[in-house]
């Protein structure tokens, strides 16, 4: 079967394992993401928005479109987020179709362009991500800051 993406606030029933995987696979505090992805399931905002890559129901990777990525540069969103594919996964180019769909869905929001913060270097550029900026985190580190428009051009 070929892989799909869903949203999780289309799809509530995979709430509890969405949570648990965002959770597992970013090692952050799992009430954090339970408090962030539960509301989003009725919030009138835009953001956030928290998708999974399915494999015969089994997630093998996700993403979410958030306001800020805990980065100094408030003044840009939406972020991408918590970009992953299962190890297992990997080289097949997966990790693009996320991406493409974190555009798509940030264009069908109203938005122009999408930003994320990431400490890798090389891996965005090839898929047309620009560095635009450093940021800084509350923690004391900092991330590139990269940007692509919306839309696919």
């Amino acid at each position: 079967m070929e892989e799909r993406i869903i949203s999780i606030r289309e799809n509530p029933d995979f709430l509890t394992r969405g949570i648990d995987y965002f959770a597992t696979k970013w090692g952050i505090e799992r009430r954090i993401y339970e408090d962030c992805i539960t509301n989003s399931l009725t919030t009138e905002s835009k953001l956030p928005r928290w998708y999974l890559m399915l494999k015969n129901d089994e997630i093998i990777g996700c993403f979410g479109l958030i306001v800020n990525d805990f980065v100094s540069r408030q003044d840009l969103y939406p972020y991408l987020c918590a970009l992953y594919i299962e190890e297992s996964e990997r080289g097949r180019e997966l990790g693009s179709v996320l991406l493409d769909h974190g555009r798509n869905e940030a264009n069908i929001l109203g938005y122009s362009k999408v930003y994320l913060c990431t400490d890798h270097r090389s891996y965005y550029e090839k898929y047309g991500w620009k560095h635009i900026a450093t940021g800084y985190h509350p923690w004391g580190t900092e991330s590139r800051i990269y940007e692509i428009d919306s839309v696919n051009s």
